[in-house]
């Protein structure tokens, strides 16, 4: 039985170890589509769990527009949320993948959308005076039978631990186990890219030439509170003119973020991962 995963932080793509250790690692790369229009996005409705709505015909649209702006993009797994808007969008960009059509898209309960509980349903400018008459601020205010952001994240955590076990198997050189690092030490300065860092803008940056690379559709709450975890608690780094607020602000629906990770084995039966981008 595989032991749990370990993230250890590094920046833009530079790892350095410490001396003495080595390591048997492998690169993953990771890109996270939140799902495409429904008829509740657009009349500025709360879905989150309970309601299961199909795309939009804009929905459809985008989530064909995602599939040409990543055709050329080369995926070795695909993980989707099991919910409905999230597994049209994974199927329209799926289509226009050539490197999709031998796989199999994995529904993942634990890529749901946040529950809002008894928001559900109602009207999102609702939900921002519910929070508002409780004195709390969005995106932290939990309605009754909602999830909080730790529970969120927590799923997140699981997911990527479920995700990197199941790659790291299935995609993992067959050869001897070096044992893994337990930190990562010299990093770049905080906020600064490290030489070399890929290019903004393209559709294959960062993870272009890299075999081992995740199609992740799920949700704009979820995607929220997955990019917090990765920076907050996994302490990834980003570009100086990158606007923090911004990154943590709500995905638009077919809106794309990336991250590469570094899985490494240590013996025969547990991993480590450390976080690039």
């Amino acid at each position: 039985m595989s032991s749990p995963l370990a993230v250890l932080p590094t920046r833009f793509g530079t790892q350095n170890l410490s001396a003495g250790h080595t390591m048997e690692a492998l690169r993953v790369g990771l890109t996270l589509v939140r799902h495409g229009e429904t008829k509740y996005n657009k009349e500025g409705l709360l879905q989150g769990q309970a309601i299961d709505s199909c795309l939009s015909e804009a929905g459809l649209q985008q989530a064909e527009a995602a599939g040409r702006y990543l055709r050329d993009v080369s995926f070795s797994n695909v993980f989707t949320s099991d919910m409905l808007r999230a597994r049209q969008t994974a199927e329209k960009i799926m289509q226009q993948n050539s490197s999709c059509l031998a796989l199999q898209m994995v529904c993942d309960p634990l890529l749901k959308e946040k529950s809002f509980g008894t928001a559900e349903g109602g009207r999102v400018q609702d939900f921002k005076e519910m929070a508002r008459a409780a004195g709390e601020s969005l995106p932290g205010f939990t309605p009754p039978g909602g999830e909080t952001q730790e529970q969120v994240k927590e799923r997140v955590r699981l997911f990527l631990e479920n995700m990197l076990q199941q790659m790291g198997a299935e995609h993992w050189p067959v050869s001897g186990h070096a044992t893994a690092s337990t930190a990562a030490e010299g990093s770049p300065a905080e906020g600064s890219p490290a030489e070399g860092s890929p290019a903004e803008g393209q559709a294959d940056d960062g993870v272009r030439g890299m075999p081992v690379h995740a199609l992740v559709v799920t949700h704009g709450a979820y995607m929220r509170e997955a990019v917090r975890y990765f920076v907050e608690e996994l302490h990834c780094s980003f570009p100086s003119s990158w606007d923090q607020s911004h990154m943590f602000s709500l995905s638009p629906n077919t809106g794309i973020c990336r991250f590469t990770l570094r899985t490494a084995k240590e013996g025969s039966r547990s991993s480590r991962v450390t976080q690039e981008d």
